[in-house]
């Protein structure tokens, strides 16, 4: 399983508002160090996020809701999950409003992980 590391998040987030606008900072470097080790958890010697959507749910997730930016989180976010995926042979097939819409929905409904997780399955296939 190939995962991110905090220099991919960062260069993700630069990349991001450089593309579409926004304000470059850093808010947080404690909640992306945190980003970068939850995917890889383990309790009793168990993986807690067992599958490539689940941990792809989580990058997604901690950005989104822990703004360790101060511009760009949910675009980084989304982006972040479509890049792990893909590092993992996977690709996020879903089209920029339907992007939009989810990270949205994601904000406002407050989906955890798993309904996260499920969606993305629902919109990848395999490269």
């Amino acid at each position: 399983m190939n995962y991110l590391t905090a220099a991919d998040i960062l260069r993700i987030h630069s990349y991001i508002i450089d593309e579409t606008g926004g304000s470059h900072g850093l808010r947080d470097r404690g909640a992306v160090e945190s980003v970068v080790a939850a995917p890889q958890q383990s309790f009793s010697g168990k993986k807690m996020h067992k599958t490539v959507f689940k941990k792809a749910a989580v990058y997604l997730y901690q950005i989104a809701m822990n703004h360790p930016f101060v511009d760009g989180n949910k675009r980084t976010a989304i982006t972040a999950a479509g890049i792990f995926l893909e590092e993992n042979s996977y690709k996020l097939s879903a089209e920029a409003g339907e992007l939009e819409d989810f990270m949205v929905q994601v904000i406002e409904e407050g989906l955890d992980s798993a309904e996260i997780a499920d969606w993305l399955e629902g919109y990848t296939s395999i490269m």
